[in-house]
């Protein structure tokens, strides 16, 4: 079962990622099989480490927890925030590196009327479009729904924000999506 972890940085924290690099990439190691997407968000002049993103196929909420929980910038405390949902992904390429990513992302509490056993549509174009890497559905836990959606794009945010934008008003069945957008980098040691 996919999870989409996010983890933010404490502010002035990157001379001790530095030091915790290692650790972490080891840590990451012990998952590289399950591990589909990977990598750090950066500051939008590409400069600056801003958090971490992971969505990684483990058994289920606790153990995507425990992944969260036990990597070692976290127990480090260099994050300041930890994001952990169920994924459901749409679509996922191969990302190049050196190129300019943006993490799209978007989130909205579950509908009233949303039904339980809904399944997220496809990537809506997405397939036909190579700047799109990565797309996901956020669930809401036990068929409750779509809760959000997180892309990557090969594109600067502004650009990423509009490519991502109909895709998630559809998955919000309608409803005005509020988007993020940070820049992304392909992460691993390779």
């Amino acid at each position: 079962m996919p999870f989409y972890v996010y983890a933010q940085d404490q502010p002035d924290v990157a001379d001790q990622l530095m030091e915790w690099c290692e650790e972490h990439w080891s840590y990451m190691d012990r998952f590289d099989d399950r591990l589909i997407l990977r990598g750090p968000t950066v500051s939008d002049d590409g400069e600056e480490h801003t958090g971490s993103v992971h969505v990684v196929d483990l058994a289920d909420r606790a153990a995507a927890e425990r992944f969260a929980r036990e990597e070692p910038f976290w127990k480090a405390d260099l994050y300041r925030d930890l994001t952990v949902v169920e994924a459901e992904v749409l679509l996922s390429r191969e990302p190049e590196a050196d190129v300019p990513y943006t993490l799209v992302t978007a989130q909205w509490p579950l509908s009233a009327d949303a039904p339980g056993d809904a399944e997220p549509p496809g990537p809506s174009g997405a397939e036909a479009d190579s700047r799109f890497v990565f797309v996901a559905a956020l669930m809401g836990g036990e068929g409750a729904g779509t809760t959000g959606v997180v892309a990557v794009v090969r594109a600067l945010p502004d650009e990423a924000r509009g490519l991502v934008r109909p895709f998630a008003e559809v998955l919000a069945g309608g409803r005005a999506a509020a988007l993020t957008a940070q820049r992304w980098e392909r992460g691993g040691r390779n």
